[in-house]
């Protein structure tokens, strides 16, 4: 199984999170979260195959999560909406974001990667 991992490098849990995939011989393809971050689709296909809900997939300690005043605005917003805002800037979708094109962790706890990724 080849996991894609969306990371940006400066995020220290991100570095945990590749450091954890490395050391358990997990194979990844690296794409930088910003740089190329996932599109609309994708995020929607992954939202919907994931479980989990929509709010979960967005930074929300982020800088432009704040700057753009979603924690007030998403409870008004469709998921549409919600995920044309989350595709336009990969700043805003939490992180680390791994998937193997079913599954999906969020962020990195060590419990989650052991039960999902080996």
């Amino acid at each position: 199984m080849e996991l894609t991992f969306y990371w940006y490098p400066k995020c220290s849990t991100c570095r945990n999170a590749k450091k954890w995939l490395d050391e358990n011989g997990v194979g990844y393809k690296e794409v930088h979260i910003v740089e190329n971050p996932p599109s609309r689709s994708t995020l929607e296909d992954l939202y919907k195959h994931s479980g989990l809900e929509l709010k979960k997939f967005f930074n929300t300690s982020g800088q432009r999560y704040r700057d753009l005043g979603l924690k007030d605005k998403m409870k008004d917003m469709s998921d549409s909406e919600l995920l044309d805002i989350l595709a336009s800037d990969g700043m805003l979708i939490k992180r680390p974001f791994t998937t193997d094109g079913k599954k999906v962790t969020l962020g990195f706890k060590e419990e989650d990667f052991k039960q999902s990724w080996t």
